[in-house]
């Protein structure tokens, strides 16, 4: 059993076609929306995410400023991700962007896993049209951080959502985090496994680990490395949860 699927998505953003390609083409642009540390390099794409790699991306169709894709190879068991992105610009600096991932997951529990893609990937668009509407052109640092295992995720979102004053809605301003540096910033997606926030100068991310741990995948456009202080704030945050 398996199921092929497909997710489009699409948005304006108030950019141009140039920082659009250089978002979705580049390593460093790529770093700034998607996860871990990538690089493009001979024709692949390679994302390194914390201390693996997904499979290589072949590209098979760049045309600058226009049209990019990527596939992984197909495995054995019929696995791969393929990634296509549109450019088509707007006129007075605005573009139109569209991402559609497709691909096929194996096996009789793909359900779970194609809704954890599907909410993911909704997550990383998401942030593609943030990064593009508040950072373009700029290059980020990825920080990847875990918290606890976790065996309860409605709890665990709860009790995120306390640290947070609440749970919140897009465009809700939350104050939240570790006591050195506490962020302040502007929900700007929710759903059931993600949460996502635009700051100043980061964009900071929670995402329901797939049979695992809450994982904070944050961005940051400036300041030095905080993923050891994210890690103690998850670790803090869930010491006495019991999910």
């Amino acid at each position: 059993m398996g199921q092929s699927f497909e997710l489009p998505h699409e948005a304006v953003v108030e950019a141009t076609p140039e920082e659009v390609w250089e978002a979705i083409s580049t390593g460093p642009g790529i770093d700034s929306w998607f996860m871990g540390r990538n690089d493009v390099a001979d024709g692949v794409v390679r994302t390194a995410f914390l201390h693996g790699e997904l499979p290589p991306s072949t590209v098979t169709a760049a045309e600058p400023l226009q049209r990019l894709a990527h596939s992984s190879d197909k495995a054995d068991d019929g696995r791969f991700v393929a990634y296509e992105f549109l450019v088509e610009a707007r006129g007075q600096g605005s573009t139109l962007v569209r991402m559609v991932t497709s691909g096929f997951l194996p096996g009789d529990d793909w359900h779970d896993e194609f809704e954890a893609m599907s909410l993911g990937i909704e997550m990383f668009f998401a942030t593609l049209v943030e990064y593009l509407s508040h950072f373009a052109g700029r290059a980020a640092r990825p920080v990847t951080a875990f918290g606890p295992m976790v065996h309860d995720w409605p709890r665990a979102w709860q009790t995120l959502y306390a640290a947070l004053g609440g749970p919140p809605s897009p465009g809700d301003r939350v104050r939240f985090g570790p006591a050195e540096r506490p962020v302040e910033g502007v929900v700007y997606l929710r759903n059931s496994q993600t949460l996502g926030i635009r700051a100043e100068t980061a964009v900071y991310r929670f995402l329901q680990g797939f049979n695992g741990p809450m994982i904070a995948a944050h961005v940051l456009f400036d300041g030095p490395d905080e993923g050891p202080l994210w890690q103690d704030w998850l670790k803090e945050l869930y010491a006495d949860d019991g999910a």
